[in-house]
C-alpha cells in the first residue's frame, strides 16, 4: 500500500518468498541485505536503503540455486496466490512477477500454462490481455504489443482467433490504455493473421471473414484501430510512430520484434485483472542462477511499470 510523505506518494515494496533462502543467498553472494519480516497488518514503511521488506512463505524443502525441484512447486504458486489475494483485499497495490519454470510445475502433477493464465483463473477476470512494453530510449521508439492469442501451439492459432474473442482483447486494450496508462484516444494497430494480411483472401481468409468486421464494428463504436496490416510491415516507423500500440494475432508474430528492440528493459503487462501485475520479458536462466552475474534492468522496469500504474489508478 502507498504512503503519503505530503509531497508524493511513497510505496513500501514488499518480497513474498522464503526468507531463509533469499538471507542464504544474499550470503552467498556477499550482498549486505537486510531482511524486515513484516505481516499484511504492519503498518507501511518505506524501504530504507540495503533493506528489504519480506512476506514470509516458506518452502517444501530448502532449495539448491540452479536447480529445479518439483518439491517447491506448490511454493511457487503460493507467493503468486499471496501476492494477488493481497492485491485483491487492498493490502497490496500492485504485483511484480519473478519469471517461474512451467516446465517443472507441470513436472509436479500441476497444470499450468503460465502466470497470465494462472492468474485470470485466480481473480475471476473474465478475460485478460497480454501485454508488452518496451522503454523509449534515445536510439528506440518506446512499444507496446499486446496478443490476441498468448500460450497456444502455432497449430490451434487460427481457430482461436475468433470475433467474440478480438472484441474482448481489442475492449480491455483499449481501455487499459486510457486508465493505466493515461492515454485519452489511443491509436492501435492490428495485424493480421495471414502472410500480407490474407493478400485478398488468397493467403487466407480470417482477415475477411474475421479481423476486418470486428475492426469495422468497433471503428463505429469509437475505437481508433488501424488494420488489419500484414505483420512484416507493420512494424516499420511510418505505422508505429502513429501508434500508441500493437495487436498480435499470435505469441511469436509480435515479441520477438518487441524483445529485439528493447529485451532487458522490457515488461510484460496482464491487462483485465482487478488487479496491476507486471513482470520481467524473460525466463529463469537457470545457469545464472546464484551467480550474481543476472541482469536486474527488466525487474527494475517492472516496478517502474507498476508504480506508473498505480499512480495514473490513484489520481483519476
Amino acid at each position: 500500500m502507498p504512503i503519503s510523505n505530503g509531497e508524493a506518494t511513497v510505496y513500501e515494496l514488499v518480497v513474498v518468498a522464503d526468507a531463509d533462502l533469499l538471507r542464504d543467498r544474499a550470503q552467498e553472494l556477499g550482498l549486505p541485505i537486510k531482511l524486515r519480516r513484516v505481516q499484511h497488518s504492519d503498518p507501511v514503511q518505506p524501504n530504507s536503503a540495503g533493506q528489504i521488506s519480506v512476506l514470509h512463505c516458506p518452502t517444501a524443502t530448502p532449495a539448491v540455486a540452479g536447480q529445479l525441484n518439483t518439491a517447491n512447486a506448490k511454493y511457487v504458486l503460493e507467493t503468486l496466490r499471496i501476492a494477488a489475494q493481497g492485491c485483491m483485499n487492498d493490502q497490496f497495490f500492485a504485483m511484480v512477477t519473478a519469471p517461474v519454470n512451467k516446465a517443472v510445475i507441470n513436472d509436479a502433477g500441476i497444470p499450468f500454462s503460465g502466470h497470465t493464465e494462472f492468474l485470470e483463473q485466480l481473480t475471476g477476470a473474465d478475460k485478460v490481455v497480454m501485454l508488452l512494453t518496451a522503454e523509449k530510449t534515445q536510439t528506440t521508439p518506446a512499444l507496446r504489443v499486446a496478443l490476441a492469442t498468448t500460450h497456444l501451439p502455432v497449430s490451434e492459432v487460427a481457430n482461436a482467433i475468433t470475433a467474440d474473442g478480438l472484441r474482448q482483447v481489442l475492449g480491455i486494450l483499449a481501455q487499459s490504455l486510457q486508465t493505466q496508462f493515461g492515454i485519452s484516444d489511443p491509436c492501435i494497430l492490428v495485424a493480421g493473421l495471414n502472410p500480407h494480411a490474407g493478400e485478398s483472401g488468397h493467403l487466407g481468409r480470417e482477415e475477411i471473414e474475421i479481423i476486418t468486421p470486428v475492426l469495422d464494428e468497433l471503428r463505429d463504436q469509437g475505437l481508433n484501430l488501424i488494420g488489419p496490416l500484414p505483420a512484416d510491415t507493420l512494424f516499420t516507423p511510418p505505422y508505429l510512430e502513429q501508434a500508441d500500440a500493437v495487436l498480435a494475432m499470435y505469441h511469436d508474430q509480435g515479441l520477438p520484434v518487441l524483445k529485439y528492440l528493447g529485451f532487458g528493459r522490457a515488461v510484460n503487462i496482464t491487462l483485465g485483472l482487478p488487479i496491476i501485475r507486471t513482470s520481467v520479458d524473460h525466463g529463469t536462466a537457470l545457469d545464472l542462477a546464484g551467480t550474481g552475474k543476472a541482469d536486474s534492468g527488466s525487474l527494475i522496469a517492472a516496478i517502474r511499470q507498476a508504480l506508473e500504474m498505480a499512480n495514473h489508478l490513484t489520481n483519476e
